[in-house]
């Protein structure tokens, strides 16, 4: 679990950097600062045809993006603390299996295939859902209606 907890904070955190950028973010170090440890080529590591660098110091299998280690207490505080408390995460986390394990290996393996076939038809829908569920309100207005409602 702290393994996929990892995987999935980092490819959130780079998902959205991809989408939004980093916002006044200066492309290499000016001198007199100390720069960020760089990940090297032997930290990489693959899922399906996906990749992401993995901290060669934590004792686990934990993944890293511009330095810094994505930790399952990350995960928590960032990722799951949204769901209001830990029955509702484990819940949410329940389901997404349970979602996710009807796929082949195949798609769940390709980042483009995951994204067209098991997250983008649900996400919506699931965000609907969840904020319904476990925090008593309904999205705004926008989000319900990209989520059909």
């Amino acid at each position: 679990m702290e393994s996929a907890y990892s995987w999935g904070l980092n490819r959130a955190i780079f998902y959205a950097v991809a989408k939004r950028g980093f916002p006044g973010a200066r492309p290499t170090a000016v001198a007199g600062e100390t720069a960020r440890p760089r990940e090297t080529e032997k930290d990489l590591y693959s899922l399906g045809n996906d990749q992401a660098y993995r901290d060669p110091k934590s004792p686990g299998l934990l993944f890293t993006i511009g330095g810094e280690t994505q930790t399952p207490e990350s995960f928590r505080k960032q990722v799951a603390a949204r769901f209001g408390d830990s029955r509702n995460f484990e819940r949410a986390w329940e389901e997404a299996v349970g979602i996710v394990g009807r796929f082949d290996d195949e798609i769940l393996r390709s980042g483009r295939e995951f994204y067209s076939q098991v997250y983008k038809p649900r996400r919506d829908a699931l965000v609907a859902k969840w904020s319904e569920e476990f925090l008593g309100s309904p999205l705004p207005k926008p989000l319900r209606a990209r989520a059909g409602e």
